[in-house]
């Protein structure tokens, strides 16, 4: 095996009507199922909150939604509560294929550290672990799809390629926050960091 499919977070809280809705997130899920059904190995990935998660805004005195705080490992934007542990709102949308995973790695689940790449929390040093089971597994390329583009998506594209893997970032199948220019960012980042986008 030399591919992998790496889904990040389309789940019902980064989705229309959720807590932390991506616009459009909905959308990418047809173009998700398709990849899916092509791919070698699909890989979730699905952010899982504790209540009290440091990055939640409603956990910090006179802070509000996009605010910035400063925290061990640098700066954290601080959110609305969203995909918090066991709620409807960090399932899976209930479209997405997700029974054709053969893992699903949790982030953020440390109430200190928020985690937006699949591969290390903010800290930039604690591993989730797919590292490693990617290299076992031989996967040389990994494709990325999901929510958000310009943020986990982003983080984990750049990780994967840090890493030595080689990168595509399937456009069609993500959708951006683009918070003040974010987007334009992290597909400038991204392409520094040879991550193809497609």
């Amino acid at each position: 095996m030399s591919n992998a499919l790496i889904i990040i977070d389309v789940q019902n809280d980064f989705c229309p009507g959720g807590a932390l809705a991506v616009p459009g997130g909905d959308e990418v899920v047809d173009s998700i199922n398709a990849l899916i059904g092509t791919a070698e190995m699909v890989i979730l990935s699905q952010d899982w909150h504790p209540e009290h998660h440091t990055s939640f805004a409603n956990n910090h005195a006179n802070k509000s939604p996009f605010d910035t705080i400063q925290m061990d490992y640098g700066a954290q934007t601080l959110w609305p509560a969203h995909c918090v542990q066991g709620s409807e709102g960090a399932a899976f949308h209930p479209k997405l294929h997700a029974d054709a995973a053969e893992a699903i790695i949790r982030k953020g689940t440390r109430s200190s550290i928020d985690s937006y790449s699949t591969f290390f929390e903010n800290d930039r040093k604690t591993p989730t672990g797919l590292v490693g089971l990617l290299r076992e597994r031989g996967v040389t390329h990994v494709r990325l799809a999901g929510l958000a583009l310009d943020f986990c998506v982003a983080y984990s594209a750049m990780d994967a390629a840090d890493q030595g893997f080689s990168v595509t970032v399937i456009e069609k199948a993500c959708r951006a926050i683009d918070n003040e220019n974010s987007l334009a960012q992290a597909i400038e980042m991204m392409r520094a960091k040879g991550v193809i986008l497609q």
